[in-house]
């Protein structure tokens, strides 16, 4: 195994680094604790990891100095917790001038593929001379339980497929404001791309057909993966038929006995407490995240029915049936997952009259966010509604102020509670990022 190591960080030292387009990420190292990055698997983590080495190397280390490992390379199969020690063999038996005298930077790519990883990476901060950078696809990596194991020195950041601002930079296009004419063209036609293409970076140049197959295979080996491999699922195909409802059914109310019916109803033999367990599943690989109603009593909150949402909505077009899901939906999605970069506070509103408003986020400074989400407002009674709606939230919650998220229209208006804004997506997604202080 220790020349099997060696191979592969010798690989890595010949390797050019594919740093692709800067992430907007701030990751910032802190003195004896690792910096975590995790997030949906082909969301970018790796890549970003690349990034932090050309910004090593052009601060002066050595390359040499950087010893990278990915977990998922079939050479590693045979490594265990027990013996994880053999890395740093085979890196100072590269290197033995290095050991006790320079920093060594360690990166290490989806390493909860080795279950027990966290006291070694630990004991490593703790007697070796080093940084330690880990990526995973596993929200199991923010637990309290890894804060124990890593005895304080670990500091997380999730990474998400590429923001709406991201998009623009692999598109070459400003999206800072204020904007000319031309500029505001640009961003809009940006926009449109984005809903087309949706975030994960791999897809951002490729044409329809080959965006819609690599989306496929993206959720299939999030499935098989992230979910089947990793909890030993010995009936996939239950996880399977549920992953496709839950798709088909973005930014839809469920409960959980009605999708143990659905499963049900298939042959499946899944009780709640198996088909609760793989929702659990769904967010820790950050795929699917569940929404809950607001409510003070969490028993309550746990009684309702919950809203669904995906990662990537041109994911969710390029996986789902297309039976159910509308534009409408998407947007909804689109809207959710731009406020779940931010924060993972979120739920829906149902006012006391039974009137539902989308989202109403936390935000960092402790201020909270009530966000509409309605493709078109050109309607007078769907305009009536959604404004009728979202008045009496804010008056019910106190909030001065609420939001309508639009494909294109912008307005402001006044109710009894405060004033709503009407925003077109492309500003909304382009101002909340304006507010990510990450």
């Amino acid at each position: 195994m220790i020349e099997i190591i060696k191979e592969i960080l010798l690989d890595f030292q010949e390797a050019p680094l594919a740093t692709g387009v800067p992430r907007r990420l701030g990751l910032t190292p802190v003195a004896g604790k690792a910096s975590v990055c995790i997030g949906v698997r082909r969301g970018g983590k790796s890549t970003y990891m690349f990034q932090v080495m050309e910004r090593l190397l052009a601060s002066g280390v050595a390359r040499q100095n950087i010893l990278y490992l990915n977990f998922f390379d079939d050479r590693l199969h045979t490594l265990r917790r027990e013996t994880l020690d053999r890395i740093l063999e085979a890196f100072y038996s590269l290197y033995p001038e290095k050991k006790n005298t320079e920093k060594v930077y360690c990166f290490f790519d989806e390493i909860q593929a080795i279950a027990g990883w966290e006291p070694f990476v630990e004991r490593l901060l703790r007697t070796e001379k080093c940084e330690v950078y880990i990526t995973g696809s596993s929200a199991h990596m923010l637990s309290r339980e890894i804060a124990t194991q890593m005895r304080g020195r670990a500091l997380s950041w999730e990474m998400f497929p590429f923001s709406f601002r991201e998009f623009l930079d692999h598109q070459g296009i400003e999206g800072s404001p204020p904007f000319s004419a031309k500029g505001r063209l640009l961003v809009q036609k940006g926009f449109e791309d984005f809903w087309e293409r949706g975030g994960f970076p791999e897809v951002a140049g490729l044409d329809r057909r080959l965006r819609i197959k690599t989306h496929q295979e993206y959720f299939n080996a999030v499935l098989f993966r992230d979910l089947v491999e990793r909890h030993d699922v010995s009936h996939p195909r239950a996880i399977t038929d549920l992953a496709h409802r839950l798709v088909d059914n973005i930014a839809s109310l469920y409960t959980v006995n009605s999708l143990t019916g659905y499963l049900k109803s298939l042959g499946h033999k899944a009780p709640k407490a198996a088909v609760s367990e793989y929702l659990a599943w769904f967010e820790d690989a950050y795929f699917l995240f569940t929404v809950r109603i607001f409510d003070a009593s969490l028993a309550r909150a746990n009684a309702n029915p919950k809203k669904v949402y995906c990662i990537d909505h041109a994911l969710v077009t390029s996986v789902s049936s297309g039976i159910l899901v509308n534009s409408g939906h998407l947007l909804e999605n689109l809207v959710f997952t731009a406020l779940r970069r931010i924060t993972p506070d979120i739920c829906y509103v149902k006012t006391r009259s039974g009137r539902e408003v989308d989202f109403i986020a936390l935000l960092e400074d402790r201020s909270r966010m009530l966000v509409q989400v309605c493709e078109s407002l050109a309607d007078p009674q769907t305009r009536k509604r959604e404004i009728a709606a979202l008045a009496e939230a804010m008056a019910e919650l106190k909030l001065a102020s609420g939001i309508i998220v639009t494909r294109g229209e912008d307005g402001l208006v006044e109710v009894e509670a405060g004033k709503i804004a009407i925003v077109p997506a492309w500003r909304f997604l382009l101002d909340l990022e304006g507010n990510d202080k990450a």
